[in-house]
């Protein structure tokens, strides 16, 4: 039971044909592109802005504090009709 074979991977994809049928499968397989999609755009803004916001001194109690602009999702690459602000959680937590 380890191993599928060029028959059990057919036999798979007929049983998702007929669960879910023929004309939901290319709508599903668009959806779950656009998700992935956010996931990797996400993923890079994450590790871009790690990069950018990771101070080489630690800032000074004396200094004030500014908030910083709220972030914006967009659902695809150039898509702004499906954009919304985000909320940044507050790092609260004492090191």
């Amino acid at each position: 039971m380890g191993r599928l074979g060029p028959t059990e991977i057919i036999l798979i994809l007929v049983v998702i044909i007929l669960l879910f049928g023929a004309k939901k499968l290319p709508d599903m397989a668009r959806s779950l592109g656009k998700s992935a999609r956010i996931l990797k755009s996400e993923a890079k803004a994450m590790k871009s802005d790690d990069q950018q916001s990771a101070p080489a001194d630690p800032p000074h109690a004396g200094t004030g504090t500014q908030e910083p602009a709220p972030r914006t999702i967009q659902a695809a690459p150039g898509d702004v009709t499906s954009s919304r602000p985000v909320a940044e959680p507050s790092d609260t937590t004492k090191r």
